[in-house]
Order: structure tokens, then sequence, then C-alpha cells
């Protein structure tokens, strides 16, 4: 997945301000976290794997970097930018990739915490789509190093096992490929993970 992300290091450490959730249980790169509600952005992609992570990236970062309707101009840090018709909002991590069905993949980046559903621009592309993501559990495992349909798909199945045995947590849902990095950052710096949607079990 082609990550720009601003206001990283050369090594492609981030500082980008990220989801909020609590981690509930933890056994080495798995983790159950609980994640406060937040605000994504989101555009559905048909085709393969590659074109998804290509075209999806590009939409939603159109978005962010000033394809959005504003009637104010806002500072922002890192740069400082003003504009009157449009808002540059800020990157944040990470940028997620799920499976819709065989055919689309959905693609979403996380909206800074400083943003309600009614102070967020408006996107001005059709394609991309505002949501509230309700508060949530969601299973873990984080992985360094380079990623791909293959691995991804090896992960997930790392985490699904790893779910047996926690029946208290059951996983829905389509698995979800998170990424962290700018593309140029060295594989062991790189943090990736794959996520999955879980319920508590009575």
């Amino acid at each position: 997945m082609t990550l720009l992300i601003t206001g990283c290091s050369l090594f492609g450490a981030g500082s980008e301000e990220e989801p909020r959730y609590e981690v509930v249980l933890k056994e080495g790169e798995k983790e159950i976290r609980k994640y406060e509600s937040y605000i994504v952005a989101k555009t559905t992609i048909q085709g393969s794997f590659k074109e998804a992570q290509s075209q999806g990236f590009k939409i939603l970062a159109g978005f962010i970097f000033g394809k959005n309707t504003s009637q104010k101009k806002i500072a922002m840090t890192a740069p400082v930018v003003q504009k009157a018709e449009s808002e540059k909002i800020a990157m944040t991590a990470p940028v997620v990739l799920k499976l819709s069905d065989n055919q689309s993949w959905t693609m979403s980046f996380s909206m800074p915490s400083s943003f309600t559903l009614d102070t967020l621009p408006k996107p001005t592309d059709s394609r991309v789509v505002i949501e509230q993501v309700e508060a949530r559990y969601v299973a873990a495992l984080t992985f360094s190093g380079f990623w791909g349909e293959e691995k991804n798909a090896e992960k997930a199945r790392a985490l699904e096992e790893w779910l047996k045995n926690h029946p208290k947590y059951r996983s829905f849902g389509a698995a979800m490929f998170a990424g962290y990095n700018p593309p140029w950052t060295l594989p062991f710096l790189r943090r990736n993970e794959m996520l999955m949607d879980v319920q508590i079990v009575d």
C-alpha cells in the first residue's frame, strides 16, 4: 500500500494521530483492543488488491489534501496552510484496506479527532463517503517487514487461530490490513497490522 504521510523522519517513523483505543488483552504481537468512536473517510474500489491500493489512496488523499468544501480559513501545522475554498485535513494513521467481497475493496482514512461530522469539510468527490465508526472491540496482529496479499492472508489466518484460544472474543466481518508507514520506511521499522472486528461472547 502506498502511504504518503507528512512529518516522517528519514527512516519513516511518523507522528500522526491514531484512533484512540485501550488494550484489554495482549499476548506478544497479538492484542484485543477497545476502540473509541471515530470518523473515517472511505471509498470502495472494484478490482484487484493492487488496484485498490493505488486508486483508493489517490481518491482519499485528494479529499484530505483539498478536494473538500469549506467556508473558512484554518491554520494547519507542518506546514501551515490557509485556503479560502478548501481545507487541508491532517494526515492520520493507519490507512486501512478491507475486502468487501470478491470484487471490491474498501479503503479508509481515520479523521483527526478535532473534527465532528458537523465540522468536517464535505468531500467534493462523490466516491468519498464520511462515516462515524462506533466504539468497538478489535483483534490486532502487529508485524514488520514487507507485506502483500499472500502475507496478509497468512497473518489473517494466524489471527483467527489465536482467537480460537480466546472463545470470549468472536470475529466477524472481513479482515482488514492497516499500514502506518510511508513506502521508504526500512522494512524492520515498518508497522503493519492485521485487524478483525470481534464481539464479546457471554
